[in-house]
């Protein structure tokens, strides 16, 4: 079974990383991102989207680990 889902966990990385790819070289349209009067250089569409992507990857499983920590701190193991 375990190594079931490693494949699995392969083939959706692989998928994740294969549309990745295909939306950048889809995506080269020179942009410029104002956010709060700092402007950026102007690069291709798809850097801010990806940028995005990874931003989101990082803070969501932080969020979730965080909630975890403050559920074990407000409800302890009962012991039986």
């Amino acid at each position: 079974m375990r190594i079931f889902k490693r494949v699995i966990l392969t083939v959706v990385v692989f998928l994740i990383v294969l549309a990745t790819t295909a939306f950048m070289l889809e995506n080269q349209q020179p942009v410029t991102l104002v956010f709060f009067g700092w402007s950026a250089p102007q690069l291709s569409q798809a850097v801010p989207v990806i940028l995005a992507l990874l931003l989101g990857m990082l803070i969501g499983p932080a969020l979730a680990w965080l909630a975890s920590l403050r559920k074990k701190r407000t409800h302890p193991a009962r012991s039986i």
